[in-house]
């Protein structure tokens, strides 16, 4: 436990304008607080904190380390200084229970003391590049997607001469036709505001589809620079291999594999009791790494012999092709694990 390996902890709360600092004992006494502004100038305010109260073996327990608190661990990894991300620490469960700044940052310090399995902070550099670039994409998919949705309403309440114009159409073809619709001065107000909203619409789905590939392009850039061995893999595209890299972060993150498919959602969580002997299905974990792992498990489904044969072999056995599904998406874990963490050759 991180008790033993250190002589304190600094734990700190962080927020978009000021962080809480309190440095810690190892069997959780208080030595100081302090707090400070939540910039770059001030970080070294909070390293000189720490090292004037606590000597020797030091580390950092920091809240939101990719969000509010990425500045301030990027700083102290820069400063080669220990940290490690605690989660939103438990606070008293009665009514009336304090909560301040300081007591988050002191309860954040004893929360990682008692933790068995630290968290260590996600790398930024090209990780954070690939992070930013794929939330970019997913927010212009989803927003082409409720423009694609608007246009087929539009479409459905349109006037009938407009109907009449993209009945039987493909979608495609609907919204390459309604992006050149031209304004049409002889008919009513209804029709001319309809053609205006319909264009507008399609040439709203157009440009988000651009800017989607534009993003995929650079993340495929980016992938081939840092994993291209990733992509070698049956069913793994720029995507999925983004999403991998984002969760999986760097090398020694994570203690085993057993560890990286707890996190990825795959491990199957004990639930035995008595004479019963089962597991049940783990709902946590990296959710957006779970479903990169689903998408490759049925792309290779779809499109690989030997995959195909471990399923309907796992379904021979008597399990359910769900748990085949299951079965293979741990096997597909284990296998990004190794590539990932020692350097294996993809197979």
């Amino acid at each position: 436990m991180l008790a033993e390996q250190v002589d304190g902890v600094i734990g700190v709360d962080t927020h978009r304008d000021t962080l809480a600092a309190a440095a810690v004992t190892p069997i959780g006494a208080v030595l100081a607080t302090t707090d400070a502004p939540a910039n770059a100038r001030d970080y070294q305010q909070l390293l000189d904190f720490a090292r004037q109260h606590i000597s020797g073996r030091l580390c950092w327990a920091l809240e939101g380390t990719g969000s509010y608190g990425a500045g301030l661990a990027a700083f102290l990894d820069a400063a080669g200084e220990r940290v490690v991300e605690v989660c939103r620490p438990r606070r008293p469960a009665v009514r009336g229970g304090r909560k301040t700044d300081m007591l988050d940052a002191v309860r954040a310090a004893r929360e990682a003391l008692a933790t068995e399995h630290l968290i260590h902070p996600r790398r930024r550099g090209e990780r954070e590049a690939l992070r930013v670039l794929l939330a970019t994409r997913q927010s212009a998919v989803l927003a082409c997607t409720a423009a694609i949705n608007l246009l087929k309403a539009l479409i459905i309440s349109a006037p009938d001469e407009i109907r009449v114009e993209l009945r039987g159409m493909k979608s495609k073809d609907q919204i390459a036709h309604c992006a050149k619709l031209r304004d049409r001065p002889a008919q009513d107000i209804e029709h001319r505001m309809t053609v205006r909203a319909l264009r507008s619409a399609a040439q709203r789905i157009e440009a988000l589809r651009s800017e989607a590939k534009e993003l995929e392009a650079e993340l495929l850039a980016l992938v081939r620079t840092v994993a291209p061995e990733l992509l070698a893999l049956q069913g793994v595209g720029p995507i999925s291999a983004a999403q991998i890299l984002i969760s999986w972060s760097h090398t020694g993150r994570f203690r085993s594999e057993a560890a990286f498919a707890a996190f990825a959602g795959v491990a199957p969580i004990p639930a035995s009791s008595g004479l019963t002997n089962r597991h049940r299905i783990n709902r946590s974990g990296d959710r957006q790494l779970n479903r990169a792992l689903h998408t490759i498990t049925l792309i290779r489904i779809r499109l690989d012999p030997t995959t195909r044969a471990y399923v309907a072999r796992r379904t021979s056995e008597g399990k359910t092709a769900r748990d085949a599904q299951r079965c293979l998406k741990r096997a597909i874990c284990r296998q990004l694990f190794k590539l990932l963490e020692r350097g294996d050759q993809p197979t």
